[in-house]
């Protein structure tokens, strides 16, 4: 959840620096730190824990100023939240570094750099990386080309950027695994883990690419990629403004929400899946261990979040082979649960706030699980703060009190808790960088499903006089039908409920007329034709069918029946997040017919701090 942005200028870059700062607070941080060559070409650094404003008050007791540097929001990950380990960091002779990303052999280079006299101030992997720099300029004398020794030996994901005395009108930067953008200026530049923090000076971007180094001086970039051959990057227009932080061209936060999540998802994944592989030092430290020595996964939510555990219940089980509960955590206090030993307690919230989980999460502390793992979109809350171990969703502020992008980025938070608990579990290499593929085509698809706005909003129509409405899904994709229903009940006020398939005979077809839609979630899977069987119990009953389906489900528009075809392709792994957005969209557009407070429902609130 760490950002980065850095400058080289004429003017003073302080303040730019510091705006950049305070647009990625977003991201989740808890410390925060700025490093700039002064007028005199001397390395001057601050830094302190807590809120940016800390940042801005140490500024104001130390004025600084300067035309080159970096900055940067720390969330810890190796070593405490301090000042010691807060960025920037720096090596000798005036070279300052800050990093994003996780460096998996930094025990072994530090040992290796503590041979050869190099002190360590702090308990960080980037400190290694800056003075694994430092030991390459003995030999190349060149920053350049110690940046592209030294992340050669960087095993992890990362981006850096880095500043040095003694070369006072450059910035070298590296990418692998974790985005870092470069802004065009005139006659100066910009760097940026992400466009937003760069929006008020410039909308003139070059993406870095995997591998790349990046030399950015104040009129001019050089880029070289992973080969060492000069690469071309093109130039994009952002379409963001600075105040892409509000509605902007959408009516309703909440769908700008619901168009947010392909970046949303991407930017959960960032950091944490490289080459193939997962990072699974990005849920703490004590990770790895952890999930080796888990036998069982109890899972407890509420809501949205709730939902999410049910699909992910699905896949720990199927892909891990690993007993997997899932309770609401309302429930879970109140029934005194047997812990399985070598139990790990999962807890998903997307404010870290919601009361019913917090003491769920304090009882089960008490009960003797292996360990806690919050899954939450909230850096500084008591959720993640009360976890042993945390995987931060990166949704961004998220203002629609009835959750969208938090939901999918939930989803492959846990799709990243399968993976890890997988490669413990029977998994070899090819196998997780399998789901690891699939995790990283999701922003795409998503993306695409998207298209099908214009169709669902014509679909809602159907909703505007309607009072219930049933959904159904089968396997993974009924808790996607609970969440259906959720939306639609919660913005639109239309009454809905979420049923197995299979249960209909069991009862809801009682309810089943031409006055109550049927909407049903179809992808390609193994329980396909007993979901067909399912709907041909429904149109029997004279019920109006809708079915968001697989183009190679068999499943045809005709009467009673309406058939939306979703993307191709879409594997039982991804289904959940996609067949998600048709969903959510409808529920938006029935709300937008209804006439009712699309981002702000009666009664309800964003964050249940209540029990």
């Amino acid at each position: 959840m760490c950002g980065i942005v850095g400058a080289v200028a004429e003017r003073n870059i302080v303040p730019v620096l510091m705006e950049g700062l305070r647009r990625l607070e977003y991201r989740g941080y808890d410390s925060a730190g700025i490093a700039v060559l002064n007028g005199s070409r001397h390395l001057t650094r601050l830094r302190t824990v807590g809120k940016v404003r800390m940042l801005d008050e140490a500024l104001a007791h130390t004025p600084t100023t300067g035309q080159i540097g970096i900055a940067h929001t720390r969330w810890a990950t190796h070593g405490v939240p301090s000042e010691r380990n807060a960025h920037p960091h720096i090596s000798r002779d005036g070279l300052a570094i800050v990093h994003n990303g996780i460096i998996e052999n930094h025990e072994e280079l530090r040992a290796d750099l503590e041979k050869r006299g190099y002190t360590f101030t702090s308990e960080t992997d980037t400190e290694v990386i800056a003075h694994r720099i430092h030991l390459h300029l003995q030999t190349v004398q060149d920053l350049f080309k110690a940046v592209r020794a030294t992340v050669a030996e960087l095993e992890g994901a990362y981006a850096l950027v880095v500043v040095s005395e003694h070369e006072p009108e450059r910035l070298i930067l590296a990418r692998e695994g974790c985005p870092v953008v470069i802004g065009l200026g005139v006659d100066e530049n910009f760097v940026a883990s992400d466009v937003a923090a760069l929006l008020p000076v410039t909308r003139r971007f070059i993406f870095l690419e995997e591998g790349d180094v990046a030399e950015v001086r104040r009129q001019s970039v050089r880029v070289i990629d992973r080969e060492g051959n000069t690469a071309e990057r093109p130039v994009r227009e952002s379409e963001l403004s600075a105040e892409s932080a509000e509605r902007g061209q959408y009516q309703h936060y909440m769908l700008k929400e619901i168009h947010e999540q392909p970046r949303a998802i991407a930017d959960t994944l960032q950091e944490r899946v490289a080459n193939g592989r997962l990072l699974e030092a990005a849920f703490g430290p004590a990770a790895t261990e952890v999930f080796r020595r888990t036998q069982n996964v109890h899972i407890v939510a509420c809501g949205t979040s709730y939902h999410a555990a049910c699909v992910a219940r699905y896949f720990i089980e199927q892909i891990c082979k690993v007993p997997c509960a899932v309770d609401i955590a309302s429930e879970y206090r109140y029934r005194n649960p047997l812990v399985p030993a070598n139990s790990l307690f999962v807890t998903i919230s997307q404010s870290g706030e919601t009361a019913d989980t917090l003491a769920a999460l304090r009882l089960a502390k008490q009960s003797g699980y292996l360990s806690s793992l919050s899954i939450c979109n909230v850096p500084e809350s008591s959720l993640v703060r009360e976890s042993e171990l945390v995987m931060l969703t990166r949704a961004g502020p998220e203002i629609g009190v009835a959750s969208t992008k938090a939901f999918t980025t939930q989803l492959a938070a846990l799709g990243m808790l399968v993976v890890a608990l997988a490669k413990h579990h029977g998994a070899d290499a090819e196998r997780e960088r399998g789901l690891v593929t699939r995790l990283i085509e999701l922003p795409g698809m998503v993306e695409k499903t998207l298209q099908l706005d214009p169709v669902v909003h014509r679909l809602a129509e159907r909703f505007a006089d309607k009072h219930h409405a049933l959904f159904l899904g089968r396997g993974a994709l009924f808790p996607i039908a609970m969440e259906g229903a959720l939306k639609l009940k919660e913005i639109s006020y239309i009454h809905a409920e979420a049923y197995p398939a299979g249960e209909l005979k069991h009862g809801p077809l009682a309810l089943v007329d031409g006055d109550m839609p049927v909407v049903t979630v179809a992808p390609n899977n193994d329980l396909l034709e007993k979901l067909k069987s399912n709907l041909q119990e429904v149109r029997a009953r004279g019920g109006e069918l809708i079915v968001f389906a697989d183009p190679e489900s068999g499943i045809q528009s005709s009467d009673g029946v309406t058939v939306i075809e979703m993307p191709r392709h879409v594997t039982y792994f991804q289904a959940p997040v996609v067949y998600t957005i048709p969903l959510q969209l409808l529920a938006y557009h029935a709300a937008i017919l209804k006439g009712t407070d699309v981002d702000q429902p009666r009664n309800l609130a964003k964050s249940v701090t209540v029990e």
